[in-house]
């Protein structure tokens, strides 16, 4: 079983760290006393990436961390990447600033019920997208990220149907995308899938040379409208490289922090939802995360992820082929941001 182990009676909570004065300080002293390289992802908090040690999406995040000599494994982000990191460093400590910090897309996909999805279907291969447990994992053939799931889809036989869980927008891009029938799992991110057409349509009238870029996670009202869709990293690296100077960002609006940070002369517009407003766009489960929590987590060594060791073997599998599959990563697409010295 995956396991958040909790911090301990006795350990220090949110009011002792009220205290603190330098609370950035800190935490820059326990990363040397624990041997810690903090993570954040993309759609964290401004003030989490600053003092990162590395910035980027979930799965180049784990394997960065996997691939120093850290004994922690801080992860900004939310359970099921903290999972991913614990999968690829079993001897690495992980830890994760709010054990609350979960996934919609998770959520909505318990792993019995997909245990039966996958038996209702043994003909077919299952490619799960990596938002969703270790358990779910488990179950599963391929694991795939939004970057590299149609490369590894065009390399399964036409005569070999597919099973994709859990984002259904996803899986109906990758659909069109590869022109290949799945079946789709109904589960749906609560970020992606509130963005408004109508708004989008309205906001696109009043910023007429701005691109739309889009997650592919957002439902097709939004990606018909965009002129580039892709991964969290592809969307960063689109509007860098873009000859454009205003861009209308439709994923978690925190991802707006790098991109302001790498191109100052630039303007990002979020996407809105259906009141116009652009709330929407910010992931709760995300904004869990603290800099006092993180402060704790390092400090107490908790909230704390535990995998048994037969189901992170049975996890692993689907992660090492989507590895063997996946694309040769250049340095040109890979922009994780390494954030503190």
């Amino acid at each position: 079983m995956e396991t958040v182990v909790l911090p301990g009676t006795g350990a220090q909570t949110e009011r002792d760290v009220a205290g603190i004065a330098d609370l950035t300080g800190a935490i820059d002293r326990l990363r040397r006393e624990k041997n810690a390289v903090i993570l954040a992802h993309y759609y964290q908090d401004g003030e989490i990436q600053d003092l990162a040690d590395f910035v980027g999406d979930s799965l180049d995040l784990s394997r960065t961390a996997a691939a120093t000599d850290a004994d922690m494994i801080v992860f900004c982000g939310v359970r099921f990447m903290a999972e991913v990191a614990k999968i690829l460093s079993p001897g690495k400590t992980v830890v994760l600033p709010d054990a609350d910090a979960g996934c919609s897309l998770e959520e909505a996909c318990p792993p019995d019920e997909f245990a039966e999805f996958r038996a209702a279907h043994p003909d077919h291969v299952s490619i799960t997208y990596i938002n969703c447990s270790a358990a779910v994992k488990a179950h599963s053939d391929i694991i795939v990220t939004s970057s590299n799931a149609a490369h590894i889809i065009s390399q399964i036989p036409e005569d070999r149907p597919i099973l994709f869980a859990p984002d259904r927008h996803l899986g109906a891009w990758l659909a069109r995308s590869t022109g290949r029938e799945m079946t789709l799992w109904d589960g749906t991110c609560i970020v992606h899938d509130q963005f408004s057409e109508r708004e989008l349509i309205r906001l696109k009238g009043q910023h007429q040379s701005a691109p739309v870029v889009a997650h592919p996670e957002c439902h097709d009202g939004i990606i018909q409208h965009a002129d580039h869709v892709g991964s969290t990293r592809s969307i960063l690296n689109f509007v860098l490289d873009s000859p454009a100077d205003e861009f209308i960002i439709a994923t978690e609006q925190h991802i707006i922090h790098q991109m302001a940070k790498q191109a100052p002369q630039k303007s990002f517009i979020p996407a809105p939802g259906a009141d116009g407003s652009c709330n929407c766009a910010n992931c709760p489960f995300m904004e869990l995360n603290t800099l006092e929590k993180l402060y704790l987590s390092m400090l107490n060594e908790a909230p704390r992820i535990e995998i048994d060791e037969d189901l992170r073997i049975k996890a692993l599998t689907p992660l090492e082929r989507m590895l063997e599959m996946s694309p040769p990563v250049s340095s040109g697409q890979n922009r994780v941001t390494q954030a503190a010295e």
